[in-house]
């Protein structure tokens, strides 16, 4: 495919940002948004440095890393990264990651980057989240490509065809690293698994063999790790209803979600950069049946994964509590298990249904990754 053919789902170019710039410094809800951001400064002053951007790098570098900054420290008690060491601005990464948080799992990941001296990436947008210019010109400007939801499936092969290319023309041609979650939406239920989907979807851009098809991307597993799961509560209840019936999502419950989840506290946070997925790996992958290969990749995916996923206190008492044991009562205190079994009891009292059921729905979100480690 030629660079044209991605014109409806490409981040801006640069001659593009300025325009956007001014777009999005005329919203309505732009300075409200500012001054939830940074209440002690002075808005004039941030409004001139903001209409003085001129490309998406100084975007991502001098607006979204301050803005990811400030939210870190007024929702965080600290974020760790690690993993970073081995990567080379040389090489452009197909980075996949666990989904826990709609924006901020991609967001942290752009902070650690530059902060580690590498490039930045670009992101996947899900188009169900296009739901204003406002938000369009936020992504488009933050290195944001556009994945396509829902269709028919004539129209969700096509649109897989065209993510496919575009991420291997950014990786091959651009130079530019990408940001893809391992599935469809956010881990809901606690349970980091890869889909094969987007595995497959990987290799569409190429007739090549199986290992040098996805050698030329570079696949590099990504795992973050809250204290504190984002919208957990939201993701519970979500959960709940889902056991019964089909769940409907209400017109602007993704936004919600997104501004749930940057403003709830999380504790500790931290992101970890797996190894690259090897050219010996993808051999062994390789010397499966067609039908076995995609699986046994999604299962290196998954080991690196939850090998390097950090389990924090939360995590070890969910998990104790959900299994009825005490295996892990050496990983935190009393009065750390009677604070989260506060928080859980408290919250979970605001969401309809059976008590214990939630319960466990909710002690999975935080229990599973212990099992999956361990």
């Amino acid at each position: 495919m030629k660079k044209n053919d991605f014109e409806d789902i490409r981040p801006y170019h640069d001659e593009e940002v300025p325009a956007a710039i001014q777009r999005i410094s005329e919203n309505v809800h732009f300075l409200e948004v500012v001054n939830y951001l940074f209440p002690n400064i002075d808005s004039k002053d941030f409004i001139k440095e903001f209409k003085g951007i001129k490309t998406k790098e100084a975007f991502q570098t001098h607006i979204m890393h301050k803005v990811i900054r400030t939210i870190i420290d007024k929702t965080m008690s600290n974020f760790t990264f690690n993993g970073f060491e081995p990567l080379n601005n040389d090489i452009s990464y197909m980075f996949i990651s666990n989904h826990r948080d709609i924006v901020l799992d991609s967001a942290l990941l752009e902070v650690a980057l530059y902060e580690s001296g590498i490039k930045t990436s670009e992101i996947t947008f899900g188009s169900n989240l296009m739901s204003s210019q406002f938000i369009i010109d936020i992504g488009k400007v933050n290195k944001m490509f556009k994945i396509s939801r829902g269709g028919t499936l004539r129209e969700i092969f096509a649109n897989s065809i065209k993510v496919s290319n575009y991420m291997r023309y950014a990786i091959t041609e651009k130079n530019e690293s990408v940001w893809i979650a391992q599935r469809n939406g956010r881990t809901k239920d606690g349970n980091d698994i890869t889909d094969m989907a987007v595995l497959k979807m990987f290799s569409m851009s190429s007739e090549a063999d199986f290992v040098p098809n996805l050698m030329e991307l570079n696949i590099t597993p990504m795992v973050i790790s809250y204290e504190y799961e984002p919208c957990d509560f939201f993701k519970t209840r979500e959960m709940y209803i889902s056991v019964n019936q089909n769940y409907v999502k209400q017109a602007d419950e993704d936004f919600v979600s997104i501004l749930h989840g940057i403003r709830q506290w999380k504790g500790g946070v931290n992101l970890h950069i797996c190894e690259t997925i090897t050219e010996d790996e993808l051999v062994y992958c390789d010397s499966f049946p067609k039908k076995e290969k995609f699986k046994q990749l999604a299962l290196l995916i998954d080991k690196r994964i939850h090998k390097n996923y950090k389990l924090w206190k939360t995590n070890y008492i969910a998990n104790d509590l959900l299994h009825n044991h005490s295996k892990h009562a050496d990983k935190y205190t009393t009065a750390d298990k009677d604070k989260f079994v506060d928080y859980m009891e408290q919250n979970l009292k605001i969401i309809e249904g059976d008590r214990e059921k939630l319960k466990k729905i909710f002690l999975e979100i935080y229990g599973k990754a212990v099992d999956n480690c361990c």
